[in-house]
């Protein structure tokens, strides 16, 4: 298919960015890696990598990363760094491929989340993953499709919405970092030209079961999942951030708000977490981990 020119233009500088942050790091000594494990049936698209501390004998909480990159870009090799990084505080990381718009639709993303879930649920303990204890983290793009994903699993009739079946695994807690989570919103306002390559074109709102398919909020209960909100004073997404906590406190969901940074460091802007030498991004990963351990 021909791509849109912001999709060329995003894939080639975000591409670059990112090559450029992780550029000569390696994996830590005390890692150890399984690599291009196949989840399903997507070739690239459906590959995981799961870290894990080379001391680790048997099954642990684990976290399953989603990663960024406006429905559009990304994958798990811009992730590798930051992910071990979170294996070494303890957890199993499984770190995921999924489907890209504008390729593949919504809710195709969803879907391979779910496939993941199904593969950790037949074969995670061999890679000392405790299913009944999973963390899912997802930033910017990644926090709309973790955020919607745990609404889906924590509400039957929400679930049955969707052409697949949520395997027997328990999410204890989520890490929503610099994300995006009023889908329904982004979905009737049209404002978001990325998110509108991963929905396609509505020409008729009131008539589309995606308007309903894809609303988070709407369809949060109070069995979500505990969760660690994270922005910063220079995220363009910081306005997502404290209505989503305000919706989970309403719930009565666990949560934490934690807004890093300020208005002098734009360093410490939308997903600086996931830079591996930036001191703030330790902290930030220190912090989240420690909420999540509250929980498994």
């Amino acid at each position: 298919m021909e791509l849109s020119e912001l999709v060329k233009e995003l894939r080639f500088t975000w591409a670059k960015g990112d090559a450029i942050r992780d550029a000569g790091l390696t994996t830590p000594d005390d890692i150890k890696r399984f690599d291009n494990l196949s989840y399903g049936p997507y070739g690239d698209d459906n590959l995981l990598d799961i870290y894990v501390k080379k001391d680790v004998t048997n099954k642990q909480p684990a976290i399953v990363n989603i990663h960024g990159g406006g429905w559009v870009y990304g994958n798990k090799e811009v992730y590798q760094f930051y992910c071990m990084g979170l294996a070494q505080r303890g957890f199993t990381v499984v770190n995921i491929n999924y489907r890209l718009a504008p390729e593949n639709k919504f809710p195709c993303a969803v879907e391979d989340i779910n496939r993941v879930m199904e593969f950790i649920a037949a074969q995670g303990e061999k890679y000392y993953v405790d299913r009944d204890r999973l963390i899912l983290v997802g930033d910017s793009a990644g926090g709309q499709l973790v955020s919607h994903y745990a609404a889906i699993v924590t509400n039957k009739e929400f679930a049955k919405l969707f052409d697949f079946s949520v395997p027997d695994i328990t999410i204890k807690a989520l890490g929503l970092n610099c994300g995006a989570y009023d889908s329904k919103n982004m979905i009737l306002s049209t404002d978001d030209d990325a998110f509108n390559e991963y929905v396609g074109t509505i020409t008729n709102p009131a008539v589309s079961d995606i308007v309903e398919k894809i609303d988070t909020i709407g369809h949060m209960t109070s069995a979500f999942p505990p969760s660690f909100v994270m922005s910063t004073v220079v995220d363009f997404l910081l306005p997502e951030a404290e209505p989503m906590y305000e919706k989970l406190k309403s719930l009565g969901v666990p949560a934490k708000l934690e807004i890093y940074g300020s208005s002098d460091r734009p360093d410490i802007g939308h997903v600086f977490h996931v830079n591996s030498r930036m001191p703030e991004a330790r902290e930030c990963n220190d912090d989240e981990c420690e909420f999540f351990r509250k929980f498994v």
